[in-house]
């Protein structure tokens, strides 16, 4: 299984990519929401390109929940399963996100096994026992 980390922290990005790693997925990273959609339209979505997305609220060039709005549009991506990691930690910026079509938020900080749990609940991967 495929992952996009869209975060204009590289710190970030390669903390993500290593905790989606261990889970077993294979990762490519964004460093904003326009490189993103560039990287969906050359990967596609699906089993033959990516199935994840993570998404970082603010980045510059374009935010994360523009970059939701944006997925969201287009009909063959509908199968993107997109997760807001981001700092932002009032009800309703998660309402927002949600709403916009983001099927789960974490906030940061997270631990690795927050992140499991949440991929897993998504079916993404394999519950621990």
């Amino acid at each position: 299984m495929r992952a996009l980390v869209t975060d204009d922290s590289r710190a970030m990005r390669r903390i993500i990519t290593g905790m989606l790693t261990d889970a077993g997925l294979v990762t490519a990273e964004a460093g904003h929401g326009r490189e993103a959609l560039d990287l969906l339209e050359a990967h596609g979505v699906g089993p033959d390109g990516f199935e994840l997305i993570c998404i970082d609220w603010n980045m510059p060039v374009m935010d994360g929940l523009e970059l939701v709005g944006h997925i969201r549009r287009r009909r063959e991506w509908r199968a993107l399963t997109m997760m807001m990691i981001t700092s932002e930690s009032e009800h309703s910026q998660v309402v927002r996100a949600l709403a916009a079509g983001a099927h789960e938020y974490l906030v940061k900080p997270f631990t690795a096994e927050q992140l499991r749990e949440k991929i897993a609940l998504l079916g993404l991967v394999e519950v621990r026992s």
